[in-house]
């Protein structure tokens, strides 16, 4: 199995010998490093880089280097990527990067929609469900627009509104298709996301109906543990050993984004 979306100390995750060595003993074939990026010069979102420090933007030469010793010692293969928020009004900036730093592939993820976190509950817990319904619909758009973009090779937990209580569960099958049709349509593959797995939640993206009208399209699909920690890799690699074999999955290797 290969884990194409893990993090390290490049983002929000732990020191890198330590994740490939975690990533070693749960079995993996490969794993690949997809630190959190945002390029964009937009208030919300440049504070919310700097408060967290995602700024693999400024850091990501550094880390390949780093990599590049890793290979060295490393009995896995070892990935170089990103995750990039991904917002319409930054496509420019993003399409630039991308282009420029030439990582081996690059994750797409939507965080924010109306410069709002869609994963920080306080900023939705007092609006209006007619709001709330408008901000997923937003979400969906939005992703969508990161799948016709072409920028992206594997699309994260492409329902990550499914994390934040008051924006759970309100996506219907219309999203769902709509989606759907778009990934279809699109070179990006979305990925089974196995971040809260193995959480309390015990919370899969896509989401079981999501997943059937993605299956329902042909769309394949990659594996992604999230992991941010070492002792993440053993049970979330297990889970999705267990996941793809229930749903009869068989998921495409990053050979299919490094074509």
């Amino acid at each position: 199995m290969y884990d194409t979306h893990a993090h390290s100390t490049y983002s929000d995750g732990s020191f890198l010998a330590g994740m490939v060595d975690a990533a070693t003993a749960a079995g993996l074939e490969g794993i690949g490093f997809a630190d959190h990026c945002s390029v964009s010069g937009r208030p919300a979102q440049r504070d919310a880089r700097d408060a967290l420090g995602f700024n693999l933007d400024r850091t990501y030469e550094r880390r390949r280097r780093a990599i590049s010793r890793l290979r060295e010692r490393a009995d896995i293969t070892v990935y170089d990527a990103v995750e990039m928020d991904y917002d319409p009004r930054d496509d420019e900036r993003i399409a630039a990067f991308l282009e420029s730093a030439d990582f081996q592939y690059a994750i797409g993820s939507v965080h924010f929609v109306d410069d709002l976190n869609v994963q920080h509950t306080p900023n939705f817990t007092d609006l209006p469900e007619a709001t709330l319904g408008r901000l997923v619909d937003g979400y969906f758009d939005t992703l969508i627009e990161m799948l016709e973009s072409g920028h992206f090779d594997i699309a994260a937990h492409p329902d990550l509104i499914e994390r934040t209580p008051p924006l759970a569960g309100r996506a219907t099958d219309d999203h769902y298709r709509r989606a759907a049709r778009a990934f279809a349509d699109s070179r990006t593959i979305p990925e089974i996301n196995a971040g809260r797995a193995c959480s309390d939640t015990e919370l899969v993206h896509p989401a079981p109906r999501f997943l059937e009208c993605l299956l329902e399209h042909d769309v394949p699909v990659i594996l992604g543990t999230d992991s941010h920690h070492p002792d993440e890799f053993g049970p979330r690699v297990e889970f999705l050993e267990t996941f793809t074999d229930r749903w009869g999955l068989e998921a495409v290797t990053p050979a299919a984004v490094l074509e």
